[in-house]
């Protein structure tokens, strides 16, 4: 199967998943298998939370739309165009890629399936017990539009066995089994990151909107989300509160409603000092890591100071997100849309599967 082939296999899944839209849901005509797929898949999205209790439709509509937009012919061209393919041409030095999957995201491992299979290899495809359906259905579609693709894609639940490369994806704990496990395999191994944001009160309401966007998409669970702000001093959080009260209803999720509850009585009962806004606590801590509910802040007296100290904690930290203070730092509101070109952990996962031997 050609590069060329296989890139319009996912140009039509984009085509396929445009379709789900939480505002509106329309089905059309020229997408191909809607008539075996279509009904179906709208099912699966209303079933998701009974599944897990985290995929509420509005999050998995919004996970399908953002590789609706991912998944077109340019942003696929523009991904590849800086690779040489040759040594995969005609299925030669193909291998077998496990793939081990986190499900805290709705198809959060589906950019590492994506890698396997557009370089030409098999993903041998073990899903986390927190997302079992989505992808699996994604897999069946794409196969239903190019058969070719049934021989490169299999899911397992017992024991991997028979692969060639693993990229495994999971807690610290998780990743240090992983690295022994996996010790005689070439492999990627991610382990826990978190999301940050660097302030300096200059930012406009607009900006602070969309930064609770960053916090509060997927409920915070995601490597993505900002956990944690690093704030001038003297900075006044009045201005961040007031901007991202739009996502107050937040709290009436019970799961996240749970978890607010439970963990501000535990930072109380700690005489830990909070700011609290009814759906959201802020904690002084230095940690990049906050617990759901929770963002973290630091307080920071110089801009070179913090970069040197953000580069120093790298391996940390998944994405940056500022108003330029900060190199290589994104814009406020995209953390949850990555592009195909930005690698989780900074790794390039195809130069990694073309590469490997």
């Amino acid at each position: 199967m050609t590069l060329e082939t296989k890139k319009s296999v996912f140009v039509e899944l984009g085509y396929f998943l445009k379709q789900f839209s939480e505002l509106e849901t329309i089905k059309k005509s020229e997408v191909l298998h809607n008539d075996l797929f279509f009904d179906d898949f709208q099912k699966l999205i209303h079933l998701s939370q009974s599944h897990n209790g985290w995929y509420t439709p509005e999050q998995v509509y919004f996970a399908i739309q953002s590789w609706a937009e991912a998944l077109t012919e340019e942003n696929i061209t523009k991904w590849l165009s800086n690779y040489s393919f040759d040594a995969l041409q005609d299925g030669k030095n193909s291998k077998t890629v496990a793939l081990i999957l986190a499900g805290n995201i709705p198809l959060v491992g589906f950019h590492d399936f994506l890698s396997v299979l557009i370089t030409g290899n098999k993903a041998l495809v073990k899903t986390s017990s927190n997302d079992q359906h989505l992808l699996p259905f994604l897999a069946k579609y794409i196969i239903a539009v190019n058969p070719e693709l049934e021989s490169k894609i299999t899911f397992v639940e017992g024991k991997l066995e028979n692969f060639d490369a693993v990229i495994a994806t999971g807690s610290n704990n998780t990743a240090r089994y992983f690295e022994y496990y996996f010790k005689d395999k070439p492999s990627i191994i991610r382990k826990n990151r978190n999301s940050t944001a660097v302030l300096n009160g200059k930012e406009t309401k607009e900006q602070l909107e969309a930064l609770g966007e960053d916090i509060f998409r997927y409920f915070g669970l995601g490597c993505r989300n900002v956990s944690k702000l690093f704030v001038p001093k003297d900075y006044k959080f009045d201005p961040f509160f007031e901007a991202i009260f739009k996502y107050q209803d937040v709290i009436h999720y019970e799961k996240y409603a749970n978890n607010y509850d439970y963990n501000k009585a535990v930072f109380l009962m700690s005489n830990f000092k909070l700011l609290d806004n009814g759906f959201l606590t802020i904690k002084e801590d230095s940690s990049y890591a906050s617990p759901i509910s929770s963002v973290f802040y630091e307080f920071y007296e110089n801009i070179e100071d913090l970069q040197n100290r953000l580069d120093a904690d790298s391996e940390q930290i998944q994405c940056i997100v500022s108003n330029d203070l900060i190199q290589n730092s994104i814009s406020f509101g995209v953390t949850q849309k990555p592009q195909l070109w930005d690698y989780a952990d900074n790794v390039d996962t195809i130069t990694f599967l073309l590469t490997t031997k």
